[in-house]
């Protein structure tokens, strides 16, 4: 349409919620539902757009404003109908022409396609207002459709309002309505609040225009899910199971694998290349991007992360991450925002990873903990390892250089730079640069203490244990001897490591 104003009523306070949150910011497939929405009705590129606002404006004008700043506000003070707050949204936009569409702000699963194919009908229909309704056999507490013998709207009844016969109808007024701006203008004015519920409901407009001659459309939608709102926690859950399943179905029909639906939530922005393959257990949040071929799962988190084309990640939990391709995480790797692992890298069981990079095939492949670091190409950091990068003021960095290899039980002092191709111990810190090619040893020479079980733990098991292989005459040191032996290996100290 060429002039289409959009108004999104959002004003409700949302009780039964039990929520500080205010109803329509609670998130549904990463975004709010009020946020899907506007995303929803932006498809349709309208002339402009009005929330209007109540309860907790703050918090709701503040949310609106992040994600789409052309949202123009209207304030209702007191919650006093739907035709009270769609006069107020029209006094601030001032003279509006063309058409105008009424929306709300919990129906996150409405589709921009539906929307369109509502208001092509209404302008084709030539009625100054279309209502978008849907069927159920038990339509609940919604507004009942109400036709006359030629099938035709004849008005529309709220639940609270309806007789025993109305109730048992089974089409329903969704509430979403697209209207002749120059109709609802004029007819706005004459809403009255004579009714149960003492509001003034936007849905009397129906009779006030079939009254004065006026045609009026109804058109049924396809799905009826994508009107349907979120009252309370529980209705709010199913919303987000259903959109959920919506998701997954659009993915796998573009060549993503889902082995267990039931257990895999992919958000809305999140990004998928065809044969990717997601085990049970996953969460894609925010705008994760997955390439072709990569593995993910089973039991994996990652949030607005990058994941490259053959990667496996495994039982990882990652926020603001790039896992390169054919890179390898977890199982149980915790990748934290400025994590980086270039192709064919890894962060192994129980590795955490925070603004750090690894260069192409390096690995940090156990129980270690790298922040504040580079690792270079092809090097190999020893288990147990970690770089000591906070000085209880600043943080300082780590940098390891190409191809190095480092032992087990490591502890890099930040600021500190291992050259590349250098070696470091079993059990060292690493307080001074290293340079390329070293072999850097901080312990001292390992030490005996002959006899010093059977002298300080007699009677243990561990004592007749020694006993046993002493007097067997298999390796062990004798007991009587009450000095103290020093035993050096043949090398001052190995350079041992574990890895991948």
């Amino acid at each position: 349409m060429s002039d289409l104003t959009v108004i999104v009523l959002a004003a409700g306070g949302g009780t039964r919620m039990k929520s500080k949150t205010m109803k329509v910011l609670h998130p549904i497939g990463g975004r709010s539902m009020i946020g899907h929405v506007l995303h929803t009705v932006r498809g349709l590129q309208p002339t402009r757009i009005v929330a209007v606002v109540g309860t907790q404006r703050e918090q709701v004008t503040a949310h609106i404003a992040a994600h789409d700043p052309d949202v123009a506000f209207a304030v209702q003070e007191t919650q006093d109908g739907t035709g009270h707050a769609v006069r107020i949204a029209m006094d601030t936009l001032g003279p509006v022409e063309g058409t105008v569409l009424v929306a709300y702000g919990d129906t996150p699963l409405l589709r921009t396609e539906s929307l369109r194919t509502f208001l092509d009908q209404h302008a084709g229909s030539g009625a100054v207002m279309s209502v978008l309704s849907g069927e159920l056999a038990d339509a609940g507490g919604y507004g009942r459709v109400i036709r006359n013998a030629e099938g035709e709207l004849d008005r529309i009844v709220e639940h609270k309002d309806a007789t025993e016969d109305e109730r048992r109808v089974g089409e329903f007024n969704s509430g979403i309505a697209a209207y002749d701006a120059g109709f609802l203008a004029e007819v706005l004015p004459r809403i009255g609040n004579a009714n149960a519920g003492g509001e003034y409901y936007l849905t009397d407009a129906v009779g006030l225009a079939r009254a004065d001659g006026h045609r009026v459309g109804v058109f049924k939608i396809d799905d009826v899910t994508e009107t349907e709102g979120a009252n309370d926690r529980a209705q709010l859950a199913t919303l987000a199971r259903k959109f959920n399943d919506r998701v997954l179905t659009e993915w796998m029909a573009a060549g993503v694998t889902v082995v267990d639906p039931a257990s895999t939530w992919i958000d809305s922005d999140v990004t998928l290349a065809a044969d990717v393959t997601l085990l049970p257990g996953v969460q894609l949040l925010g705008a994760t991007s997955v390439a072709e071929d990569a593995v993910i799962g089973p039991d994996s988190t990652l949030k607005d992360c990058e994941v490259g084309a053959g990667a496996r990640v495994v039982r990882t939990h990652a926020e603001l991450a790039v896992i390169g391709p054919e890179a390898n995480t977890g199982p149980f790797a915790y990748l934290r925002p400025g994590a980086t692992l270039g192709r064919g890298a890894k962060a192994g069981a129980f590795v955490e990873i925070k603004n750090a990079d690894l260069g192409e095939g390096a690995k940090v492949p156990h129980l270690s903990y790298i922040g504040d670091a580079s690792i270079g190409e092809g090097s190999n950091i020893g288990a147990g390892s970690i770089t000591a990068n906070y000085d209880g003021v600043a943080k300082h960095r780590t940098v390891v250089g190409k191809h190095c290899r480092t032992g087990s039980d490591n502890v890099f002092v930040a600021p500190v730079t291992i050259g590349d191709g250098a070696v470091t111990g079993a059990g060292s810190t690493i307080r001074r640069d290293v340079p390329p090619g070293a072999l850097a040893v901080t312990g001292g020479q390992q030490r005996h203490l002959e006899g010093w079980v059977f002298r300080k733990r007699p009677g243990t098991a561990a004592a007749l244990a020694a006993e046993a292989t002493v007097s067997g005459g298999g390796t062990g040191g004798g007991h009587s001897g009450s000095g103290e032996r020093q035993s050096a290996p043949a090398h001052p100290e190995p350079a041992g490591g574990a890895d991948a």
